[in-house]
């Protein structure tokens, strides 16, 4: 399987972005520290930092990333939030919104490793795409492993998104509704992608 090992703080501060943005925290760097560019970027360049900004934060490849705009230039409505929106439901970044993990890089490995359930069904696909009123818990043989339970008590005051339900107590999430564009935290110009693929 393809992995993206590109240095977390390096690369998001070529991109733009906080590393807190990933779930780092305290990750910094001490690159480009006076921000400025070295010139003025074309229209082209700036498209497609957007786009690797994006495939960047969940962890997303190419050939994935490509695949999932063709699907949401067939959707009803807006392609640019349609994409984010596919983005934000996959499984990886529920575990990671839910506070089961620190970040969206250890949630993959977790749902790849086979921790958890959807509606009582293990699944270790980390692009599942999840739907309103599917319940994702830990299974119920890797509930004593102690990682979740430092990541729960560190993210005790984790906000959860408000398309999401989290009952602490029985480690058991549930997706209440579909995330909406307001949902996406961080910055983001979704229509310069959509130019760039236009093309």
């Amino acid at each position: 399987m393809a992995k993206n090992r590109q240095p977390i703080a390096k690369h998001a501060k070529s991109l733009g972005i906080s590393p807190a943005a990933m779930g780092y925290y305290k990750k910094e760097t001490t690159r480009n520290s006076n921000n400025q560019s070295r010139k003025k970027k074309s229209e082209y360049a700036t498209q497609l930092q957007e786009k690797q900004k994006v495939k960047f934060i969940y962890g997303v490849l190419e050939k994935q990333f490509r695949g999932y705009y063709e699907k949401a230039e067939r959707m009803s409505g807006k392609t640019g939030d349609n994409l984010l929106i596919q983005l934000e439901s996959r499984l990886d970044n529920v575990i990671f919104r839910l506070g089961y993990a620190a970040t969206r890089r250890e949630a993959r490995q977790m749902v790849n490793h086979g921790h958890f359930t959807v509606n009582g069904k293990k699944v270790n696909i980390p692009s599942y795409q999840v739907k309103p009123g599917m319940v994702i818990a830990i299974k119920e043989s890797s509930r004593g492993i102690e990682r979740f339970k430092t990541n729960l008590e560190a993210n005790a005051y984790h906000v959860v998104p408000k398309w999401l339900e989290f009952d602490s107590a029985n480690m058991i999430g549930k997706v209440v509704a579909a995330p909406v564009r307001e949902d996406i935290d961080f910055p983001v110009e979704e229509r310069l992608i959509v130019e760039l693929y236009s093309k």
